[in-house]
């Protein structure tokens, strides 16, 4: 990889580019504004989620900026209240409409339980993907994966799908790795795409990652970054400002040594998010769930 527009090819043969604009939050009150100044910083790849609020924000930036369709790879995500076989289809229409688009590159399952406890959800999630899976093959959307599954989560699908998750999306950077995840993909042709690649305050000020950071002369944040891209998973950062969305992007000039790769790696647990989708992250369904930011 040697710049935000290379890609890896998903196991349908669709290109993923390796570096996306996280918009969670994108920021209050100014979405649209955000957004298309990521669009002039050169960002394409776009991630998105009903839950976010930011489908409509994301249409009209990229209406405004008048960028081509085909220029684009867009992800949205199906949440907890939308999953179900009927529900996901009426969810990615209003998706569509948001966006102002017709398709979409990327569609994900937000999360495998949509509330603590909930017994049913084998039977929800083969129910959910089967709604995805119809989806696909009318071309409203050109790959299907789902977003913070576990690999006893996926296992379900893999037994009862036809066409097989393109993705995974999970929270992953130094400090939580998810290596259980993140090997379980890999070995089945699941690409791995990183939520909060950079982690939070206690990642940014670790000394460790600082004096790491410093030998390459680049910032914790691009440390971050190039370490997920190292590892074959793609991140998605976001910036509010044009300075850190393009600094975030300038992290080919440098390559992390194997012996920093596995002191990344092996990071004691820092800047978790402390969601988990067997249970922190499931408490309650009500877009008053606040998520961290990336």
């Amino acid at each position: 990889m040697k710049s935000i527009y290379d890609s890896y090819p998903l196991n349908n043969g669709v290109q993923n580019p390796c570096i996306g604009f996280g918009t969670f939050k994108a920021a209050d009150g100014q979405s649209t504004e955000i957004l298309k100044t990521a669009i002039d910083a050169g960002y394409r790849y776009f991630d998105t989620a009903s839950f976010y609020d930011t489908e409509e924000s994301l249409g009209k930036a990229i209406k405004e900026k008048n960028i081509p369709r085909e220029e684009l790879f867009l992800t949205s995500k199906a949440w907890k209240t939308e999953m179900g076989y009927s529900e996901v289809k009426q969810a990615l229409a209003q998706s569509l409409e948001k966006l102002q688009t017709d398709y979409l590159d990327l569609y994900l399952i937000h999360w495998p339980i949509p509330e603590e406890g909930y017994a049913d959800w084998k039977q929800l999630d083969i129910d959910t993907w089967k709604g995805m899976e119809e989806l696909y093959r009318e071309g409203k959307v050109k790959a299907i994966g789902v977003s913070n599954f576990l690999p006893h989560h996926i296992e379900n699908l893999l037994r009862n799908c036809e066409v097989k998750p393109a993705v995974n999306q999970i929270e992953f950077h130094p400090g939580y790795t998810q290596e259980m995840t993140v090997q379980y993909c890999q070995e089945r042709g699941i690409l791995v795409q990183a939520w909060s690649p950079i982690g939070r305050s206690a990642l940014l000020n670790n000394p460790m990652l600082l004096e790491i950071a410093g030998h390459y002369q680049v910032s914790v944040a691009q440390l971050c970054i190039r370490y997920a891209v190292q590892r074959g998973i793609v991140p998605l950062p976001k910036s509010s400002a044009i300075e850190r969305m393009r600094q975030n992007q300038d992290v080919f000039g440098f390559e992390i040594s194997g012996e920093d790769m596995y002191r990344l790696g092996t990071l004691a647990q820092t800047g978790w998010s402390g969601l988990h989708p067997d249970g922190g992250s499931t408490r309650g369904t009500s877009k008053k769930l606040c998520l961290p930011t990336d």
